[in-house]
């Protein structure tokens, strides 16, 4: 169930027998010179709409800008600032707690997000108390990272080894390959690439890491890898999404 293809009266009807949404969360960033630049948003979506059909939970619409200043010296990204993000979380969460909602699960597909992700939980918890709302204290949201999860850890480790990396890596790049195969992009990759670099500012990070890749090689993905990666990805999310809506 989607939230922006229901109407009203749905959600109402859904509130009755859940209180439960999930929400993607991406970035729009750089990814290399063959990964698409809405990868983590595209991951995330697909996966989350993977959940919300294995849970009947209702998916809210994707947060597709999310913290990424470290790559906007590379043409395309577009980044929030830590603070603009933790408003917009607060936010979306204050609007749908007013009516009901209470469980908040967040299918992330930007290690940059997690961070913040975690000060707009705590930010929100506070403000929803200080509007003085009825079950602000039975509000939960929790940060659930796709690309972290044991299976997918795993597989990736299984397929690429230390060519996995940590940005514009194959496994995230098999995913968008699967979703979306009439964009696959091939393009030259130096057999050398940097990895290990401390993050700083934009400019550093373009210096340190010329193409925009970390210690990846994206030449390995297939969109055959991508499909068992968002299979065991949505199994396991499904799994931490039920555990989350049952626990007190």
């Amino acid at each position: 169930m989607l939230l922006h293809l229901s109407t009203w009266p749905e959600v109402e009807a859904y509130l009755q027998q859940s209180q439960g949404i999930i929400f993607p969360i991406g970035s729009t960033e750089q990814h290399g010179p063959t990964g698409l630049i809405g990868t983590d948003a595209i991951c995330a979506e697909a996966i989350a709409r993977g959940v919300g059909e294995a849970t009947g939970a209702i998916v809210g619409p994707t947060i597709n800008v999310g913290m990424a200043l470290h790559h906007t010296a590379f043409p395309g990204t577009i980044s929030l600032r830590p603070s603009t993000l933790i408003q917009v979380v607060r936010d979306y969460v204050t609007s749908l707690v007013k009516v009901g909602f209470s469980k908040f699960y967040f299918i992330n597909g930007h290690g940059g997000n997690i961070a913040t992700l975690k000060a707009a939980f705590s930010e929100t918890y506070a403000y929803l108390e200080d509007l003085q709302i009825s079950h602000a204290h039975q509000v939960q949201c929790q940060v659930a990272n796709w690309f972290m999860c044991r299976s997918v850890y795993e597989l990736a480790k299984q397929l690429y080894a230390d060519q996995e990396g940590s940005h514009a890596t194959p496994s995230e790049v098999a995913v968008t390959q699967y979703v979306y195969p009439e964009a696959i992009k091939q393009a030259p990759l130096s057999t050398e690439v940097a990895r290990g670099h401390n993050i700083y500012s934009a400019a550093d990070f373009r210096n340190r890491y010329p193409d925009g890749r970390m210690g990846s090689n994206p030449a390995l993905a297939t969109p055959e890898h991508g499909k068992q990666f968002y299979d065991l990805a949505v199994k396991e999310l499904s799994n931490g999404y039920l555990e989350f809506l049952n626990a007190g």
